[in-house]
């Protein structure tokens, strides 16, 4: 389809055709895209190789085990305090990690989500989402951001692909920022050249800020979502030029927030079809209204995802940012449509 359309650039956003090579592919052709090839992408594709990688470059991350039976991490579990953490080793949407705080549910989730499992320690911290764009030697890195993982107000509920996130140049001051490119981001982008597969495209690290600095939880290799709706909401000049290497990056220093609306039943079973109203309404309050799950159905856009929309807004404080943000969000309306109400609070406590 790039080849019929004469397609100039492709960028990809889920990680499924990242793992699957679709990169490879479309080099083959001569096509230009933006993305880590399939060697490089298992840094999401497998959270087994992704650990032994951290371990072979001598990033900052917690202690761990890595299983591929069932019976090797029950056995495994002993090891660590509570509560601990247990990981499918594949892609699994952003639902594939359970922290237990019991060992029951440690046992339940290693049957459930095994064989092939990360276990490890619980970090303790704020968690914070670091992407930069990557040219295979070195890294652009853009404003940190803090993603919201689950379904409902005080972190509580299942862990989801993300209900909304904010950046502000609070979430971390300029000598975390340096010691995160330091001995996370340059690190890895170095040793992926030493592994012989040089890391092209977005790197994303999810960061966990412990008592003993920046430790990674997990790599993604493409844009958070919706950590890619604040950080290219803020960003300034032509997106596609500095994609290209034509432009610098530059981000307005503003904060900004995304709140996700979501669909009924979401995460677990998300009912579609419903018909949304409301966005022109959300548009004219001066926010941007990103689509994730919608299609048109004749000429009404109903729901076919769990995460629906991405309310995005500004301000020249965090606290204008949030409450622009919602402002909007409220005037969109379908069946069924729920969103945490809290994007951004930890941020407002730095204040």
């Amino acid at each position: 389809m790039a080849e019929k359309l004469a397609i100039d650039l492709t960028i990809v956003g889920p990680e499924a055709p990242l793992v699957a090579g679709i990169v490879d592919r479309f080099q083959a052709r001569g096509l230009r895209i933006i993305g880590p090839t399939e060697a490089a992408a298992r840094l999401e594709g497998s959270k087994i190789f992704a650990k032994q990688f951290l371990e072979r470059a001598g990033i900052p991350t917690a202690q761990s085990v890595q299983v591929s039976t069932v019976e090797d991490g029950l056995t495994a579990l002993p090891r660590f305090g509570l509560p601990v953490v247990v990981k499918a080793d594949g892609l699994a949407a952003g639902k594939g990690v359970t922290v237990a705080q019991t060992r029951f549910e440690a046992r339940e989730a290693i049957e459930r989500l095994g064989p092939r499992l990360v276990i490890e320690e619980f970090l303790d911290g704020e968690e914070v989402s670091f992407i930069g764009l990557s040219t295979g030697e070195t890294l652009i890195p853009f404003p940190p951001t803090q993603d919201h993982k689950r379904a409902f107000d005080g972190d509580l509920g299942p862990n989801t692909g993300g209900m909304g996130a904010y950046l502000d140049s609070r979430i971390l001051n300029p000598a975390q920022s340096g010691e995160v490119m330091d001995r996370i981001m340059l690190p890895a982008i170095r040793q992926m050249a030493k592994d012989g597969t040089p890391f092209t495209g977005f790197l994303y690290a999810g960061l966990m800020m412990t008592a003993e600095g920046p430790k990674v939880l997990e790599f993604n290799v493409r844009m958070g979502d919706p950590e890619a709706q604040v950080i290219f909401y803020s960003f300034e000049g032509d997106l596609t030029a500095f994609l290209q290497g034509e432009q610098a990056a530059t981000f307005d220093p503003q904060p900004s927030a995304c709140v996700v609306l979501a669909a009924a039943g979401y995460p677990e079973q998300p009912h579609t079809g419903d018909v949304i109203q409301g966005i022109d309404e959300a548009e004219a309050t001066g926010a941007t209204v990103f689509h994730a799950g919608t299609q048109m159905a004749g000429n009404q856009l109903i729901t076919a995802g769990g995460r629906v929309l991405g309310v995005t807004g500004g301000g020249t404080t965090l606290a204008d940012a949030i409450d622009g943000a919602y402002k909007a969000a409220r005037r969109i309306h379908f069946e069924g449509r729920h969103f945490r109400t809290d994007i951004g609070r930890k941020g407002l406590r730095r204040w």
